[in-house]
């Protein structure tokens, strides 16, 4: 698994599941709030797209590398959702209006993702989704950088 150099060390060895590693450390409450941060999604249908994982992110993000983990990664996914939906409407205007049909599989990834991620992080386990561009890097401490 890609980006995951410094949560390597609180993984444990053994793999589980599907091949997801599992963070033997992490305690329930953060496993539940890396949960909440997937579902943060459903704010979307709301009109509030990215905020409140940015949000979530932005608050716990030297926390614990398996929180901040999570919550970037459901900051990168909802970030490509957005993209590949303002995508979707030149497209769909060009085509007079056949490219939206292409909303309808990026609302399932979208709820499907969601919901996978969200099993895994209460799991405590990690969690890529498909499709997502990675454009909140991994967050590193000032006091963790050698000189």
């Amino acid at each position: 698994m890609r980006g995951m150099s410094t949560v390597s060390a609180r993984a444990s060895d053994a793999w589980h599941g599907k091949g997801r590693v599992r963070d033997a450390l992490a305690t329930e409450g953060e496993r539940t709030y890396a949960m909440f941060s997937h579902l943060t999604l459903i704010a979307a249908h709301f009109g509030v797209p990215i905020a409140p994982a940015l949000i979530m992110w932005l608050i716990k993000r030297h926390d614990t590398p398996f929180v901040e983990d999570h919550c970037r990664e459901a900051l990168n996914f909802q970030i490509s959702l957005l993209v590949y939906a303002v995508v979707l409407v030149p497209l769909g205007l060009v085509t007079c209006g056949v490219g939206w049909v292409l909303y309808l599989p990026l609302y399932a990834l979208g709820v499907v993702g969601m919901v996978l991620a969200a099993v895994a992080a209460h799991r405590g386990e990690y969690f890529r989704y498909p499709m997502c561009l990675r454009w909140v890097r991994e967050c590193r401490r000032a006091d963790s950088v050698r000189a």
